[in-house]
């Protein structure tokens, strides 16, 4: 019995940080830059294909003209369950520079020890190797990584967005399997609800991401991540994210950038979700 409890606490462990990396790591196909939304007639609704190809279109020249960010993070995970409960907190200062370096620096840490070296710390490990290499390529939204299905049209106060079913192509764990919502003017992601394409842990039953995106100056980033993740054997752990204080360098000029609307972009699935066992 202490060992199968040994075996699903690592595994439980390996599981969440894998989890939160994918989904706190944004996606480079959701950088996005554009108009704010402007009054005037509802879009016509376009087919899958069509939504696709001006969103990839629309992030090849936001990727090209966003040269990196800063921002600050603040993260919090709470889990209740077998053998207890416990939480922890952290702050964080993240940078990007194009095209593919992360870095962080860690303000300060409250809480579980056991939860903040081995969820929240290794968060920001996952985050900087999915990125490195070819790994930002693979977890691009482009027809090669997914599978597109059109929802429907979604017309909120914000403004339209076209809703897509999306499911991945490849077999990798920073995809996700779920729907996204894509700015009607913008083409740019503002929303994600769904979960990891592929679970990497018997001791894990399920894993819930709602990603928003808001825009900031010209581009569209994460403003707020929830997860939960649900363990096979009892528990449920909460994990949140909140993105601010953005300082963006662009092509145009270095500028500080409050939100502007509504929301888009995506992470790596197993960066913005968690299991504390």
């Amino acid at each position: 019995m202490l060992y199968l409890r040994t075996m699903a606490r690592k595994s439980a462990t390996a599981w969440l940080v894998q989890t939160l990396v994918v989904a706190t790591l944004p996606w480079s196909a959701l950088l996005g830059e554009g108009a704010t939304m402007a009054e005037g007639p509802r879009p016509a609704t376009l087919t899958a294909d069509n939504i696709v190809q001006q969103l990839v279109a629309a992030n090849a020249r936001r990727a090209l003209a966003l040269r990196g960010y800063r921002q600050s993070r603040s993260y919090s995970v709470n889990y209740h369950g077998f053998p207890g409960g416990r939480s922890a907190a952290m702050k964080v200062e993240a940078s990007f520079t194009a095209p593919d370096q992360k870095d962080f620096n860690v303000i300060s840490e409250s809480g579980s020890k056991f939860l903040l070296n081995h969820v929240l710390l290794k968060l920001l490990d996952s985050e900087k190797e999915a990125w490195s290499g070819q790994g930002g390529k693979q977890m691009e939204l482009t027809p090669d990584n997914y599978e597109f299905t059109f929802v429907e049209m979604d017309h909120r106060p914000e403004g339209d967005a076209y809703v897509l079913q999306v499911k991945p192509r490849i077999n990798n764990k920073y995809l996700y399997k779920g729907r996204i919502w894509v700015d009607a003017h913008d083409f740019a992601v503002t929303r994600l609800a769904g979960e990891p394409a592929r679970n990497p842990s018997f001791w894990i039953s399920h894993t819930q991401i709602d990603l928003h995106y808001a825009k900031f100056g010209d581009f569209w980033l994460p403003l707020h991540n929830d997860s939960v993740t649900h363990v096979r054997f009892g528990g449920d752990a909460v994990l949140s994210i909140d993105y601010t204080d953005y300082q963006i360098n662009n092509a145009k000029q270095v500028q500080n950038a409050r939100p502007s609307g509504h929301v888009p972009t995506l992470p790596p699935a197993n960066a913005v979700s968690g299991d504390p066992h």
